[in-house]
């Protein structure tokens, strides 16, 4: 018991220094991610079930997530221009304003149709953010130190998924249950919530200083698209593998999850936030070990075992008899968020630091796509297949994408 503790303090105390020799920005842009993510996190494992009590079908919820890809979709580029032009800090103040925006027009709507214009201002605001976000990152981290400072960055923003499902289950008892009125006091509680952190933001975040007077003006996508092209290596088969593995987070994580684990399965509020929780397990505890193994043997080593674990997640899913068996597959989704900063990490050391602007605007661009199709061939394929064939499809495009990364050079040195 002293050993374990002994080990864990020593942990924290490294994870300390790390964060101590980093520059401001690095450790401003934790806590508003973590802060982010604990609003985001508070609804997205009932999002989907609320949509569908304002009386949409299974298909029809598809039809939203993907109307809302094309709001993504469509910034992504300007975003990773914008932060190369003006800053991250704009961007980062424009996403939070329309995040609480979008949470107000949630909150309000009287039917699922009502829904579209806010899931089209949330996903814009969250595309963003997320394309914006790793530029910080990528400018502040030594490349010897990204993986492991992703990792670090991963952890700390995956702590707040361990209590907001909870206390999002909490307050949907408290409400009325699993229906929309249940539901509906978490986004005006998020619209609280975006607004302190507007003020946060302006407040005491700065430009990470690599970036600083290096800006430069591309008038058009093609011109961003070529030059990543000309000076990162094997991009086009990296997008590829990127969208690949960008599919189960829009059709499973954030559309069809939860709705299968709630309507096949027949789980609770108190399940499906306890889903939410244990998927955030495996980051919160892993994320840093992962990084440093990553910083060691490699990143393509890291992947390959994350995205097959992930798999198995989606077997335990749909052959899950009771609701362990439901959180046993939530634990193991995990491996997917290690998938991602993974995969973040070998993406900022593709191309040179001054375009990574650029480049997450381009995989910003053709995850938006991914963000339409996926939910609306998920859609399909629940009305005319049936519900689990979406998660064997999943794992179909995930072991094709592990044939794609064998390809793909080690970029750790």
């Amino acid at each position: 018991m002293w050993h374990l503790i002994a080990e864990l303090g020593s942990r924290v105390l490294k994870a300390l220094r790390f964060v101590g020799r980093q520059e401001k920005p690095f450790k401003v842009n934790m806590l508003r991610a973590a802060s982010e993510t604990f609003l985001r996190t508070l609804t997205l494992q009932y999002q989907s079930i609320y949509i569908l009590a304002l009386g949409a079908t299974p298909f029809q919820l598809g039809v939203v997530n993907s109307v809302g890809g094309l709001s993504a979709a469509a910034i992504a580029v300007p975003m990773g221009l914008l932060a190369d032009r003006h800053g991250v800090k704009r961007i980062f103040l424009v996403a939070t304003l329309l995040l609480g925006l979008g949470a107000l027009l949630f909150a309000s709507a009287e039917s699922w149709v009502m829904v579209i214009p806010a899931m089209l201002i949330a996903t814009l605001a969250f595309g963003m953010s997320t394309n914006v976000c790793p530029v910080v990152c990528g400018s502040c981290l030594k490349d010897e130190e990204r993986a492991t400072g992703m990792g670090l960055c991963d952890t700390l923003t995956a702590t707040p998924r361990l209590i907001s499902p909870i206390i999002g289950a909490m307050i949907i008892s408290e409400f009325g249950g699993l229906n929309a009125n249940g539901i509906r006091p978490l986004y005006y509680l998020k619209v609280l919530g975006f607004s302190l952190l507007l003020i946060f933001i302006l407040k005491k975040f700065t430009e990470p200083k690599r970036r600083i007077g290096s800006k430069t003006i591309i008038p058009s996508f093609l011109l961003s698209l070529r030059e990543v092209f000309k000076e990162g290596r094997m991009m086009k088969r990296w997008i590829l593998f990127v969208c690949l593995t960008t599919i189960p987070y829009y059709m499973a994580l954030m559309v069809y999850v939860p709705v299968f684990a709630a309507e096949i399965k027949h789980a609770d509020q108190y399940v499906l936030g306890g889903m939410a929780t244990t998927s955030a397990v495996v980051p919160l505890l892993l994320s840093i070990p992962i990084g440093r193994v990553a910083d060691t043997i490699g990143r393509k080593k890291v992947i390959y075992v994350t995205i097959l674990i992930y798999c198995l997640s989606l077997l335990l899913l749909v052959y899950a008899l009771d609701s362990t068996m439901l959180l046993f597959s939530a634990v193991l989704q995990g491996f997917y968020m290690l998938t991602a900063v993974t995969r973040g990490a070998m993406t900022a050391e593709l191309v040179p630091t001054r375009l990574l602007g650029r480049i997450y605007g381009v995989l910003g661009l053709f995850r938006g796509l991914v963000m339409v199709l996926s939910p609306l061939i998920g859609g399909i394929i629940w009305s005319t297949i049936g519900p689990e064939y979406i998660f064997f499809f999943i794992i179909l495009t995930q072991l094709f994408g592990v044939i794609l990364l064998s390809s793909m050079p080690e970029t750790l040195k």
